[in-house]
Formats: structure tokens, sequence, C-alpha cells
């Protein structure tokens, strides 16, 4: 199922058309997303179950980067990030795979709808395509192989990264580097976890102006996502409506020689397979 915030309501996402789902549950489940997450196993059996008719014919493909779409999670308690997590883009930034998930966290306030502009702060802001795990409710010591219990759904991500403050100091400052306003849009909308057989066998990309960038898949993580749901609860507490998003591969514009960063006017989009795309226009920041 596609659960999507559509003009600040909780909206299933059809190939025929759109479902309000306060509406076609007379108020049995929440108009708000946010609300919903911990709740979407209940959701996906109702629709399942009394299949209800689209009141809406837009399409997912007339969504694509629309500007009704909202953030589907709004206000996560915590949002993970994972450095250096697939194969290729340690390669093209010459750096080791490293031994243990490298984590860093994505500021609440970056966070965006999927199709927000992009205020680009600096000359030297740079794209990175990602899966972005949505997660359904709390644990902690969670096992690898009980990790898709915790998981809601998947997203595609955006993080966008300011490098020159990244990299300033040592060690970096990797959090506020790809914290600006809007650099981690989501969306464009949640895909329910039973709609992916396996979430690290997606193919992955992202162009700017038309132009492919990145083109890679899921499965060229250093950590898997069972992996990484396994490393990061084993230390603190993932929570219903938390963020993670899980590593870019390579082809973002810091390895590219010459390098390569976005200007005002730039259109990014980033699709990942069966989840959708987004669309994000750069302006002045």
């Amino acid at each position: 199922m596609r659960f999507a915030n559509l003009n600040g309501r909780a909206t299933i996402v059809t190939d025929s058309g759109l479902i309000d789902l306060a509406t076609a549950s007379n108020g049995a489940f929440s108009a708000s997303t946010d609300k919903c997450i911990s709740q979407l196993d209940k959701i996906v059996q109702w629709y399942e179950t009394f299949s209800p008719e689209v009141t809406d014919t837009t399409t997912p493909q007339d969504l694509i980067g629309n500007s009704a779409l909202g953030q589907v999670v709004s206000a996560p308690s915590q949002i993970f990030a994972i450095g250096l997590n697939y194969q290729h883009h340690a390669d093209e930034m010459g750096l080791a795979y490293p031994n243990q998930p490298m984590v860093f966290t994505k500021f609440q306030s970056a966070l965006c709808a999927p199709n927000a502009e992009l205020p680009v702060p600096t000359d030297t802001t740079d794209w990175e395509a990602e899966l972005v795990v949505v997660f359904g409710k709390a644990g902690r010591d969670i096992a690898a192989e009980d990790a898709f219990d915790f998981v809601a759904g998947y997203a595609v991500g955006q993080d966008y990264s300011e490098r020159t403050l990244q990299m300033a100091g040592s060690p970096a400052q990797f959090s506020l580097g790809k914290s600006f306003r809007n650099f981690a849009p989501i969306g464009p909308w949640l895909t329910t976890a039973d709609e992916i057989t396996n979430p690290n066998d997606l193919r992955i990309g992202s162009s700017v102006n038309g132009e492919v960038m990145q083109d890679s898949s899921t499965d060229d993580m250093v950590f898997t996502i069972p992996e990484l749901v396994a490393y990061v609860s084993s230390i603190t507490e993932i929570r219903a409506g938390d963020l993670m998003f899980t590593g870019s591969p390579h082809g973002v514009g810091q390895g590219l020689t010459p390098q390569r960063f976005l200007k005002p006017g730039d259109v990014i989009e980033t699709t990942i397979e069966g989840l959708g795309t987004i669309r994000n226009t750069a302006v002045r920041g």
C-alpha cells in the first residue's frame, strides 16, 4: 500500500486513484499520517478487507513533482543516517569500507515535503539519493532476523549535503552539514513493508536536469537494513515514526572529476524501484 500525506490528510494512493483514509474508514483511522504510522498493519488489513473505492482519479504518475504531497512523517523523535554504506560510493571517495556502521543524525528541522524547493546555501551543496526506512514500533536490542517486524515501510529520500561545512574541522561536521533547511525530503509516500520483498535489491538513482548522476542498487550496501537496525537498536531505542537514511550510492557531485555541485535552477529527481520519485528544484538559499 502507498500511504501519503496529500494536502495534509492521510491518503491511500492506488494505481487508479486516491482514497482519503479518514473519510473512507468513517473516522476509524486518523487523517494525520503521523498518528497512523504505528497502525499501518491495521490499515493494510482494513484496506484489503473492505476494498474502498477511489474518490479521486489522480494517479501516482500525476503526483510526481506535485506540491500537494506533504511529509508522510513530520515529527520523528530521531532521524538516523548512515555514512559510506555503499561499496562503490566508498570507492569513489577513496575511503575504506567501514567495519561498523557509520551513524550520524539529520536534524528534524531539515525534514520537508518530497517535492519541496531546495534552498542552496553555498556553491558546494551536493546530492545523495537514499532509501529511507520508516519504523512502525519501538524496540531495543533487535536481532537482525527480527528487524523487519519493526519496519512500517520505506520512502525515497535525499541526504543533501553542504560539503564545506561537512568536511570542516577534525572530526568532520556531518550532522550540521546535512541539516540545512529542506536538506531531508522524503516521499513521495510511504510504501508499506509488505509491498517490498527485499529492500536490499532495489534500483536507486538520481538525476540533475535530466542527466543521470546515480544509478545503482541497494544490494551494494556495506551493511544491510537488518544489520543496521540491529546495530543502532543495540545502542539506542528505535521508536515508531523514526527514520533511517541508509546511505547513498556512487555518483555524488563530490566524487566526480571535476567535482560538480548544485546551483539555483537545477532540478533533482530521485527514484527508487517500487517506491516512486521525488523532485526538488534548487533555489538561492
